[in-house]
């Protein structure tokens, strides 16, 4: 430890000596003790060697010691262990010339602080020899205090939270694991002492406590509680949106139980629960910290609601719902939470990468480690969201040539190892037979969906016929159908038909059999949903599906696929595209979600265009006919609310400007396909979420295309 000979003395005019305690002297010296005790920012006066001289209480705080401790001790204590060489040799280097450094000039850095955690920061250095001090002043701030900073990294851990629910939700089938889950998520991403699971009974008189954690007194698991709007959870129901309480002592809009008090729980957040804008549940935390919950804490608690709103639905009508129509609620809301999810991570994700390259934290290696986690997160979102798209059926179909007879051939392998031994699988194809244009998996999984229901009706054995041929046309019965395939009245198609010798169907089965989930199985054997998907997927693929059937007599299912044109002279390879955005491109673009609108408006904004935002399809075409413009592309999300959809905008745009063009955007990838299939090949869709770099590519696929 060096004695007081050692401390840093003030210039003339301004005397400072003493213990670090303090200064002494005269009223300046007062002043500038009363300064450097006060300053918010930490202060460490240091010497040549590296030692501490002098702290104020900030330093203490932030390192975690107390300020007598920190004297005497070496800076290189308080630099971590991986970079400490590099650092005594950046401070050897900087003794032999010491100058200014202000802050947010250079690189952040990490300290350590007594406990071994860390923390990350900013240096400014002031060397103190120009008067006659042979010490160097070091400021030093806790940038993980910087509202946007904290902000970003709030956001990165609550979009780490999210992804683990969703694994959760996807890797089990067990919804009550799930929600048994959901309060110790929570609790861990906002670091409060209660949450809550609440559930509505399908009378809707009262709620039940499914889960918790720190529960109090009457709220155990299971309890239930009237749903009156003079109660808690009553409360939030006839609100039907997020509620705050800031303070329980002054709520006077409902009554606070007494035990919420008795536990010093102070302020509260809640989230309802809704399936398709009916509430059937809610999800509350408590704090002992008053005005505990802002707009960030009601963001994550809604991405949970959605997230989850799929489960709870399920497990409120499990009782009353056999298990076709626990499937159907599953897959209606599956592909719905995909939208949202995919929007959030859009949000999550651009605005880690804009902050990824803030000039702040570009060559902080411990913030990229930290962003590169979220990002991460984000990715793993996306592949969730695409297996809850695989489970409803509503991915994208890829079409190719199918060659029918190799996939029948491979799929009978499997059969005959997994059926009953007393069903003999036949093919008969016939020689020649063109391939068909087909998602493979997709039509594979058709085929396997069929063999299963011929396996049913067959329980004490028979034969399991596939057969294909080429069909010039389709037969006149199917011409008139529905499912009748679009396009040009030429296209011929292979027949692949598969025959079983069951018992067959009655008239009145046979009419409703591609009827979704109508299904004459007994219950827990059959969902009703395997000869509707088969219809939905040929009807996908531009195709038809026939079914001819005789009780007692077997059934016979056909499906009718286009057959792949006959091979076109090859095209000479179209050259590279090229992926740079032009300069001052103009961009309408149209997103009715804010946070996304923001993030691409971002994106555009630094890909170096001129950007036009609107929330609707109705706001869009009205800045048009006021004369805004004119535009080169239009940038619209497909689900636009309750309004004009994104392909009906992208349509009545092109009338009045046809040579603009068009890129659509959706967190649900068969939106597209849904809403016409007439849409032109020009037309691209973008799946969130997506990169800058992402979005830069399809842009100029589009533009490249423009006529």
């Amino acid at each position: 430890m060096a004695d007081n000979a050692d401390r840093p003395s003030l210039p003339p005019g301004a005397p400072m000596q003493g213990p670090s305690a303090g200064f002494e002297g005269f009223d300046e010296g007062s002043v500038f003790r009363s300064l450097f005790v006060a300053y918010p920012d930490s202060l460490l006066v240091v010497d040549r060697s590296g030692s501490i001289m002098l702290a104020n209480p900030s330093a203490a705080a932030l390192l975690g010691y107390a300020a007598d401790e920190l004297v005497g001790l070496n800076v290189d204590v308080l630099v971590p262990d991986s970079i400490r060489p590099r650092h005594a040799s950046y401070r050897e280097a900087y003794g032999h010339a010491p100058r200014p450094r202000p802050m947010g000039t250079h690189m952040e850095l990490v300290a350590k602080r007594k406990d071994g955690s860390e923390v990350m920061v900013e240096i400014a250095l002031s060397p103190l020899q120009s008067h006659g001090l042979p010490f160097v002043v070091a400021a030093i701030r806790d940038i993980g205090a910087y509202p946007r900073v904290k902000q970003a990294l709030q956001r990165a851990r609550y979009s780490e939270h999210l992804a683990q629910l969703g694994r959760l939700a996807v890797d089990t089938r067990d919804l009550q694991v799930v929600l048994e889950h959901v309060p110790a998520i929570i609790t861990t991403a906002l670091q409060v002492e209660v949450a809550m699971v609440w559930l509505l009974d399908s009378t809707r008189p009262e709620f039940r406590v499914a889960s918790g954690v720190g529960l109090v007194a009457g709220e155990e698991i299971g309890a239930r509680i009237a749903n009156r709007p003079d109660t808690p959870p009553g409360f939030v129901f006839s609100q039907g949106r997020p509620v705050v309480v800031q303070d329980y002592a002054q709520e006077s809009r409902f009554s606070v139980p007494p035990a919420y008090l008795e536990a010093g729980l102070v302020s509260a957040l809640a989230v309802p629960l809704s399936d398709r804008g009916r509430v059937i549940g809610m999800l509350s935390v408590r704090s002992k910290e008053s005005r505990r919950f802002g707009d960030e804490e009601v963001r994550f608690l809604d991405s949970l609601s959605s997230l989850i709103a799929t489960s709870l639905q399920r497990m409120q009508t499990e009782e009353a719902l056999n298990h076709s129509q626990r499937l159907e609620s599953v897959g209606q809301l599956t592909g719905g939470i995909a939208h949202d999810f995919n929007n959030l991570l859009t949000v999550i994700q651009g605005n880690l990468q804009v902050l990824e390259e803030l000039p702040v934290l570009a060559q902080d290696g411990y913030a990229q480690q930290l962003l590169a986690a979220a990002a991460r997160a984000t990715r793993r979102g996306a592949e969730l969201t695409g297996k809850l798209l695989a489970f409803s059926r509503r991915q994208m179909l890829q079409p190719s040539a199918v060659d029918t007879r190799a996939l029948l051939h491979s799929l009978a392998d499997m059969l005959r190892r997994t059926l009953d031994q007393r069903i003999r699988i036949e093919i008969d194809t016939a020689p020649g037979c063109p391939p068909v244009v087909a998602d493979p998996g997709q039509l594979e999984s058709a085929l396997l969906n069929i063999a299963i229901n011929a396996r049913d009706a067959m329980p004490e054995g028979g034969t399991l016929r596939f057969r294909t041929e080429p069909c010039g046309a389709l037969p006149t019965a199917l011409r008139g159908q529905r499912n009748e395939p679009q396009g040009d009245a030429s296209t011929r198609f292979v027949a692949i038909s598969i025959a079983d010798s069951g018992t067959g169907m009655s008239e009145a089965v046979k009419e409703r059999a591609f009827e979704p989930f109508f299904t004459t199985k007994e219950a827990g054997r059959g969902t009703g949903l395997g000869l509707s998907t088969v219809y939905g997927f040929v009807n996908q693929s531009r195709g038809a599906v026939a079914i001819d059937s005789k009780a007692g007599q077997g059934t016979t299912v056909t499906l009718y696929l286009p057959q792949q044109e006959e091979a076109r002279p090859t095209a000479a390879p179209e050259e590279p595209t090229d992926e740079t955005v032009p300069a001052g491109l103009r961009v309408m673009l149209v997103e009715d979600d804010a946070e996304v609108r923001k993030v691409v408006h971002t994106f555009l904004s630094t890909l170096g265009c001129e950007v036009f935002t609107a929330a609707t399809a109705e706001q869009a075409l009205s800045a048009l006919d006021a004369g805004t413009g004119p535009f080169d592309l239009l940038l619209s999300d497909i689900a636009l609310g309750a309004g004009m959809r994104g392909t009906r905008l992208a349509y009545e745009v092109q009338q009045r400007l046809p040579q603009l063009a068009v890129l659509l955007m959706s967190g649900f990838s068969s939106e597209l396909l849904d809403a016409d299939r007439e849409v032109p090949q020009s037309w691209e869709l973008l799946r969130k979420p997506y990169t800058r770099s992402e979005l830069a590519r399809a842009m100029a696929r589009v533009l490249a295309s423009r006529v």
